[in-house]
Protein backbone atom coordinates (compact mmCIF):
# COMPACT_ATOMS: atom_id res chain seq x y z
CA UNK A 1 0.00 0.00 0.00
CA UNK A 2 1.26 3.47 -0.84
CA UNK A 3 2.29 5.55 2.16
CA UNK A 4 0.37 8.68 3.07
CA UNK A 5 2.52 11.33 4.73
CA UNK A 6 1.47 14.62 3.18
CA UNK A 7 -0.67 15.68 0.24
CA UNK A 8 -0.98 18.97 -1.61
CA UNK A 9 -3.34 19.42 -4.52
CA UNK A 10 -6.68 20.48 -5.90
CA UNK A 11 -9.76 19.77 -3.79
CA UNK A 12 -13.02 19.10 -5.62
CA UNK A 13 -16.30 20.16 -3.98
CA UNK A 14 -19.15 17.63 -3.88
CA UNK A 15 -21.84 19.31 -1.74
CA UNK A 16 -24.11 16.25 -1.50
CA UNK A 17 -25.22 14.29 1.53
CA UNK A 18 -25.68 10.51 1.65
CA UNK A 19 -23.40 9.75 -1.30
CA UNK A 20 -23.65 5.97 -1.32
CA UNK A 21 -21.23 3.38 -2.68
CA UNK A 22 -23.46 2.68 -5.70
CA UNK A 23 -23.13 6.34 -6.67
CA UNK A 24 -19.36 6.14 -6.17
CA UNK A 25 -19.02 3.01 -8.34
CA UNK A 26 -22.24 1.52 -9.78
CA UNK A 27 -22.93 -2.18 -9.39
CA UNK A 28 -22.26 -3.10 -13.05
CA UNK A 29 -18.56 -2.37 -12.52
CA UNK A 30 -18.12 -4.75 -9.59
CA UNK A 31 -17.22 -7.81 -11.67
CA UNK A 32 -13.50 -7.12 -11.49
CA UNK A 33 -11.27 -8.07 -8.57
CA UNK A 34 -8.53 -5.74 -9.79
CA UNK A 35 -7.95 -2.47 -7.98
CA UNK A 36 -7.06 -0.64 -11.18
CA UNK A 37 -9.21 0.67 -14.00
CA UNK A 38 -12.19 1.69 -11.87
CA UNK A 39 -11.34 5.40 -11.88
CA UNK A 40 -12.83 5.71 -15.36
CA UNK A 41 -16.22 4.83 -13.89
CA UNK A 42 -16.01 6.76 -10.62
CA UNK A 43 -19.39 8.50 -10.13
CA UNK A 44 -20.31 7.02 -13.51
CA UNK A 45 -24.00 7.95 -13.55
CA UNK A 46 -23.25 11.52 -12.50
CA UNK A 47 -20.27 11.93 -14.85
CA UNK A 48 -21.67 10.50 -18.08
CA UNK A 49 -24.75 10.64 -20.27
CA UNK A 50 -26.32 7.30 -21.31
CA UNK A 51 -24.37 7.48 -24.59
CA UNK A 52 -21.07 7.78 -22.70
CA UNK A 53 -20.42 11.46 -23.29
CA UNK A 54 -19.35 13.54 -20.32
CA UNK A 55 -21.75 15.74 -18.42
CA UNK A 56 -19.85 19.05 -18.49
CA UNK A 57 -21.39 20.36 -15.28
CA UNK A 58 -20.24 17.48 -13.05
CA UNK A 59 -17.37 18.66 -10.89
CA UNK A 60 -14.77 16.04 -11.93
CA UNK A 61 -15.46 16.80 -15.61
CA UNK A 62 -14.69 20.49 -15.17
CA UNK A 63 -11.14 21.38 -16.30
CA UNK A 64 -10.07 22.75 -12.92
CA UNK A 65 -10.92 19.49 -11.11
CA UNK A 66 -9.91 16.75 -13.54
CA UNK A 67 -6.77 16.07 -11.50
CA UNK A 68 -8.27 16.60 -8.06
CA UNK A 69 -6.62 14.57 -5.29
CA UNK A 70 -8.95 15.64 -2.47
CA UNK A 71 -12.73 15.44 -2.29
CA UNK A 72 -14.80 17.64 0.04
CA UNK A 73 -18.25 16.14 0.50
CA UNK A 74 -21.41 16.15 2.61
CA UNK A 75 -22.35 14.04 5.61
CA UNK A 76 -22.73 10.25 5.60
CA UNK A 77 -20.34 9.78 2.70
CA UNK A 78 -19.90 6.18 1.56
CA UNK A 79 -23.18 4.83 2.92
CA UNK A 80 -24.97 1.88 1.30
CA UNK A 81 -23.46 -1.49 0.48
CA UNK A 82 -20.02 -2.42 1.80
CA UNK A 83 -18.23 -2.68 -1.56
CA UNK A 84 -14.47 -2.18 -1.34
CA UNK A 85 -14.57 -1.17 -5.01
CA UNK A 86 -15.66 2.31 -3.84
CA UNK A 87 -12.30 3.31 -2.35
CA UNK A 88 -10.58 1.43 -5.21
CA UNK A 89 -12.37 3.69 -7.71
CA UNK A 90 -11.52 6.86 -5.79
CA UNK A 91 -7.87 5.85 -5.52
CA UNK A 92 -7.62 4.86 -9.18
CA UNK A 93 -8.99 8.27 -10.19
CA UNK A 94 -6.37 9.92 -7.98
CA UNK A 95 -8.34 10.83 -4.85
CA UNK A 96 -6.15 10.24 -1.76
CA UNK A 97 -8.24 12.11 0.80
CA UNK A 98 -11.97 12.59 1.42
CA UNK A 99 -13.17 15.26 3.85
CA UNK A 100 -16.74 15.15 5.15
CA UNK A 101 -18.74 15.71 8.36
CA UNK A 102 -19.31 11.95 8.69
CA UNK A 103 -18.72 8.64 6.94
CA UNK A 104 -20.38 5.24 6.81
CA UNK A 105 -18.36 2.94 9.08
CA UNK A 106 -17.44 0.22 6.56
CA UNK A 107 -16.44 2.71 3.87
CA UNK A 108 -14.39 4.63 6.45
CA UNK A 109 -12.51 1.48 7.45
CA UNK A 110 -11.98 0.42 3.83
CA UNK A 111 -10.36 3.78 3.04
CA UNK A 112 -7.57 3.17 5.56
CA UNK A 113 -6.97 -0.30 4.16
CA UNK A 114 -6.41 1.18 0.69
CA UNK A 115 -4.24 4.20 1.45
CA UNK A 116 -6.98 6.83 1.46
CA UNK A 117 -7.26 9.29 4.35
CA UNK A 118 -10.87 9.99 5.37
CA UNK A 119 -11.13 13.10 7.56
CA UNK A 120 -14.28 13.77 9.58
CA UNK A 121 -14.71 17.41 10.63
CA UNK A 122 -17.47 19.53 12.15
CA UNK A 123 -19.93 20.86 9.56
CA UNK A 124 -18.75 24.47 9.87
CA UNK A 125 -15.17 23.47 9.06
CA UNK A 126 -16.30 21.35 6.11
CA UNK A 127 -18.33 24.35 4.90
CA UNK A 128 -15.18 26.48 4.99
CA UNK A 129 -13.20 23.87 3.03
CA UNK A 130 -16.10 23.46 0.60
CA UNK A 131 -15.94 27.20 -0.02
CA UNK A 132 -12.18 26.92 -0.56
CA UNK A 133 -12.74 24.04 -2.99
CA UNK A 134 -15.10 26.19 -5.07
CA UNK A 135 -12.10 28.30 -6.12
CA UNK A 136 -11.39 26.02 -9.07
CA UNK A 137 -7.74 25.81 -10.06
CA UNK A 138 -6.89 27.80 -6.92
CA UNK A 139 -8.60 25.22 -4.69
CA UNK A 140 -5.30 23.95 -3.30
CA UNK A 141 -5.31 22.24 0.08
CA UNK A 142 -2.30 20.84 1.89
CA UNK A 143 -2.70 17.92 4.30
CA UNK A 144 0.00 16.91 6.75
CA UNK A 145 -0.84 13.60 8.40
CA UNK A 146 2.01 13.70 10.92
CA UNK A 147 0.81 17.08 12.22
CA UNK A 148 -2.87 16.16 11.61
CA UNK A 149 -3.32 19.51 9.91
CA UNK A 150 -5.08 20.89 6.82
CA UNK A 151 -3.85 24.17 5.33
CA UNK A 152 -6.22 26.09 3.06
CA UNK A 153 -5.49 28.36 0.09
CA UNK A 154 -5.52 31.41 2.38
CA UNK A 155 -3.08 29.86 4.85
CA UNK A 156 -5.71 29.01 7.45
CA UNK A 157 -5.15 25.78 9.37
CA UNK A 158 -7.57 23.14 10.63
CA UNK A 159 -6.58 20.32 12.96
CA UNK A 160 -8.16 16.88 12.62
CA UNK A 161 -8.34 13.77 14.77
CA UNK A 162 -7.30 10.28 13.71
CA UNK A 163 -6.89 6.98 15.51
CA UNK A 164 -3.15 6.55 16.33
CA UNK A 165 -3.02 3.00 14.96
CA UNK A 166 -4.64 3.99 11.67
CA UNK A 167 -2.28 6.95 11.43
CA UNK A 168 0.69 4.63 11.94
CA UNK A 169 -0.56 2.31 9.18
CA UNK A 170 -1.04 5.14 6.66
CA UNK A 171 2.31 6.76 7.44
CA UNK A 172 4.06 3.43 6.92
CA UNK A 173 1.96 2.10 4.04
CA UNK A 174 0.70 -0.89 6.01
CA UNK A 175 -2.48 -2.65 4.92
CA UNK A 176 -3.68 -5.90 6.55
CA UNK A 177 -1.17 -7.96 4.55
CA UNK A 178 1.66 -5.58 5.40
CA UNK A 179 0.82 -5.79 9.08
CA UNK A 180 0.86 -9.59 8.90
CA UNK A 181 4.21 -9.64 7.10
CA UNK A 182 5.73 -7.66 9.94
CA UNK A 183 5.25 -10.83 11.98
CA UNK A 184 6.89 -13.04 9.33
CA UNK A 185 9.87 -14.12 11.50
CA UNK A 186 7.54 -15.21 14.34
CA UNK A 187 5.27 -17.03 11.86
CA UNK A 188 8.23 -18.83 10.28
CA UNK A 189 9.58 -19.78 13.72
CA UNK A 190 6.22 -21.22 14.73
CA UNK A 191 5.98 -23.21 11.48
CA UNK A 192 9.48 -24.65 11.97
CA UNK A 193 8.70 -25.75 15.53
CA UNK A 194 5.33 -27.11 14.46
CA UNK A 195 6.91 -29.15 11.63
CA UNK A 196 9.31 -30.70 14.12
CA UNK A 197 6.71 -31.49 16.77
CA UNK A 198 3.80 -32.52 14.50
CA UNK A 199 5.32 -33.56 11.14
CA UNK A 200 2.17 -35.46 10.13
CA UNK A 201 0.34 -32.18 9.73
CA UNK A 202 2.80 -31.16 7.00
CA UNK A 203 2.81 -34.46 5.08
Amino acid sequence: MQKFTSLTGVAAPLPMINVDTDMIIPKQFLKTIKRTGLGRNLFDEMRYEPDGTEKPDFVLNRPAYRKAVILVAGENFGCGSSREHAPWALLDFGIRCVIAPSFADIFYNNCFKNGILPIALPQEQVDKLMDDAERGANAILAINLEKQEITGPDGGRIQFDIDPFRKHCLLNGLDDIGLTLQKAPAIEDFEARNRASQPWLWA
